[in-house]
């Protein structure tokens, strides 16, 4: 099994991401599956061609991308990602499409088919604090999110995929007073976990994982 791993590089003024610098951290071998590990650019469809480019290299069975959502406390899997981009902020060559369609042919959206509650379970059980997420935002997180499961659908069905969203790493805090936070070595190992569960499970289990509003 050949599990393709991305992380995003910095952006939004931050001189680090922790996308980035965790997925480094992450073994390249979980449980018997081959991880690859590869840093994506936060531009608009740039994110997403080079992920394709990568799995036309590498043709891994799963492929999981892991942005910053600064702001969460836990390691978020996310359920769905939508046909829009709409970015509050630009991306790093300064794009920031609004109201516009990522893929005329595409569903109006896409949901993960990796075992995200599983990943959560396993997580949690490892004292790693995760929850499923119900939204990838706007920007180019949920942009590649839903060029993945886009490309699943129409060229690659045997493919799994989804995103994880991971909070701000300890050292990006220090100016964002009471702002959550992550240390680096528990994203990176919390991001081991998930892969692991991929390799667990084939199929999601039954959990409680909604929220209320």
């Amino acid at each position: 099994m050949k599990v393709l791993l991305t992380g995003f590089d910095p952006f939004g003024g931050e001189p680090v991401n922790p996308a980035q610098e965790a997925v480094k951290m992450v073994p390249n071998n979980i449980n018997g599956a081959e991880v690859i590990k590869i840093t994506i650019p936060t531009v608009w469809t740039k994110s997403v061609k080079a992920i394709e480019k990568a799995i036309e290299t590498h043709n891994p069975d799963i492929v999981i991308s892991v942005g910053q959502a600064g702001g969460r406390f836990d390691i978020t899997p996310e359920r769905v990602a939508i046909n829009l981009d709409d970015y509050r902020i630009k991306d790093n060559e300064g794009n920031q499409p609004t109201d516009e369609i990522i893929q005329a042919d595409g569903q109006p959206a896409y949901f993960s088919n990796l075992p995200i509650k599983a990943m959560v379970k396993h997580m949690n059980e490892n004292q790693i604090p995760a929850s499923v997420s119900n939204t990838a935002g706007t920007f180019v997180c949920n942009h590649v999110m839903y060029g993945i499961l886009y490309m699943i659908d129409k060229k690659y069905p045997n493919i799994k995929g989804g995103f994880i969203h991971i909070p701000y790493m300890t050292g990006q805090v220090i100016d964002k007073k009471n702002t959550p936070y992550m240390s680096l070595v528990e994203i990176a190992k919390g991001l081991e976990l998930a892969v692991e569960a991929c390799t667990i499970y084939n199929e999601d289990i039954k959990a409680i994982g909604g929220e209320i509003c």
